[in-house]
């Protein structure tokens, strides 16, 4: 952990180092944060009851930028909670942060978006559709408290750093461990873009073991396409020795109109031994985005799950999902 946490430490000194003489201004100013996730849906077979209009997520915030390069950003998610049983909206801090930024160098501090699957996501670039893999399967959480550096060493390497208290932002700290990451993202060639990630969550309580995640990700955006894909392990799911998950994630779109694009993914879970099998599965999903306007994008899909356990039927849905914001 120490080599770590001195190597987020030399990351962050070589950037001052290389920016002290950046002295450029910039004016203040701020900017509202408004998302809107929602959708129509309904099952077929197996799925036939399971119909209806859904608000799946909103994040209402606001970022201020102060100038040379510092900014602050708070961010609230509503969303729902994990209980079946409860229907009830819930309201959490998902960013409270600032963040500052000189050059080739970016920190961020506070509350904060972690590094672990955010360049995934942001290369999916559909959201409000669906979670990217790592999320959508729970190998980690979007954001959490604690401190990150990257720094662009070249036009074809950067590296980020980041420790956190690894309980994500929906709990307060409980136990003792923390959790630390370090990324590498690598553009060989313009629009190639490959990132490897490793990061270990300490469980800080007695008889648990340590959490590991490793993931690889290699994608290439052009302006008319794209296409990515990611492998993603953890050793000691949920702490518990032993316990490993695996799975990848295939995806791609294709632009037909300025305003049109179709999108396709398979995704694909496991765990060793089958410890996990009543959630493994397989899933795909099909469709196509329309944006309607600036600030709304409306995306008709077709969904299939493939549960991996004896007996278990697969499953059929159809989505619209819509998208507001600004």
């Amino acid at each position: 952990m120490k080599k770590m946490v001195i190597l987020a430490g030399l990351l962050t000194c070589i950037g001052i180092t290389a920016q002290a003489q950046d002295t450029k201004t910039e004016e203040p100013k701020g900017k509202a944060i408004v998302q809107v996730f929602g959708n129509f849906h309904a099952g077929f077979g197996e799925q036939n009851t399971d119909m209806g209009f859904e608000l799946d997520r909103s994040y209402l915030g606001y970022e201020y930028n102060f100038g040379n390069g510092l900014s602050a950003k708070a961010v609230i998610d509503i969303g729902k909670s994990s209980s079946v049983d409860d229907y009830h909206r819930i309201a959490y801090i998902k960013n409270a942060m600032v963040s500052w930024k000189r050059g080739n160098l970016t920190l961020n501090g506070g509350l904060i978006s972690t590094t672990q699957f955010n360049f995934q996501e942001k290369f999916w670039g559909y959201r409000y559709i669906m979670k990217s893999f790592q999320d959508q399967y729970k190998f980690g959480s979007s954001a959490d408290l604690g401190i990150s550096v990257a720094y662009k060493f070249a036009d074809w390497i950067s590296a980020d750093a980041i420790i956190v208290n690894g309980e994500g932002y929906k709990k307060i700290q409980i136990n003792d461990g923390l959790s630390y990451g370090l990324g590498v993202t690598l553009t060989p060639v313009k629009g190639f873009q490959i990132r490897l990630y490793g990061g270990l969550n300490e469980s800080g309580v007695e008889g648990k073991a340590n959490t590991v995640n490793m993931a690889a990700f290699a994608g290439y955006k052009h302006s008319k396409f794209t296409i990515g894909a990611e492998y993603n392990h953890m050793l000691n799911a949920s702490f518990a020795e032993g316990k490993e998950q695996s799975g990848y994630s295939i995806f791609g779109s294709v632009k037909v109109a300025k305003f049109a694009d179709i999108y396709a993914r398979f995704d694909d879970l496991y765990s060793n031994n089958d410890w996990n099998i009543a959630k493994d599965e397989r899933a795909a999903i099909i469709g196509a985005q329309f944006k309607l306007g600036k600030y709304v994008k409306i995306a008709p899909n077709f969904r299939m799950s493939m549960p991996k356990a004896d007996g278990a039927k697969s499953g059929y849905s159809a989505y619209v999902n819509c998208y507001f914001g600004f």
